[in-house]
């Protein structure tokens, strides 16, 4: 429904982040209210400082989502010891509305890439009912895979990713 996996699957993020799924809900996130993620876009970090308005369509209010937004690409992409890293996850968002409505679980972390292009991954999961979630203790070493098993979360239902690495001061202008 919300397009096509193709460019996650370039993107590497079905295989080493996700399982493939069937995107079927959809999911706009944008950042400072003109910034649309877009899959394997560059955003400048400067520009995601403030955590995004996330919304989702296509399901109806009484459907419950959790979101996750990960970095597989930490400290850099050619070794990513410390994959992934968690940035955010929210809860018990009702469908047809916003990130906002559900319930902030892990605050937001603005990306800060130091070394390479990091891929910033946002990760829809439908719940089968308004649940706690199992916390993870440290935003290192997340694994999106387990933590969906551990929450009986299944597959995603969309999920969308931008690039970012680290900014000069001449770039911030």
């Amino acid at each position: 429904m919300s397009g096509s996996v193709e460019p996650l699957i370039v993107g590497r993020v079905i295989g080493e982040v996700l399982d493939s799924f069937n995107p079927s809900v959809k999911m706009t996130v944008t950042y400072n209210s003109n910034k649309l993620v877009f899959n394997g876009h560059e955003l400048y970090p400067s520009a995601v400082v403030s955590k995004p308005k996330v919304e989702l369509q296509g399901d109806d209010l009484r459907s419950l989502f959790t979101l996750v937004m990960t970095d597989p690409d930490v400290p850099g992409p050619s070794d990513p010891y410390l994959r992934e890293h968690l940035h955010w996850i929210v809860t018990d968002i009702p469908g047809t509305t916003y990130a906002s409505f559900g319930r902030e679980v892990i605050s937001y972390e603005s990306p800060k890439p130091s070394i390479g292009i990091h891929r910033f991954i946002f990760v829809l999961f439908k719940q089968d009912r308004r649940k706690p979630v199992i916390v993870p203790s440290f935003r290192d070493h997340f694994n999106t895979r387990q933590f969906a098993e551990e929450n009986n979360l299944g597959l995603p239902v969309a999920a969308v990713y931008f690039n970012a690495q680290r900014e000069t001061a001449a770039r911030r202008r």
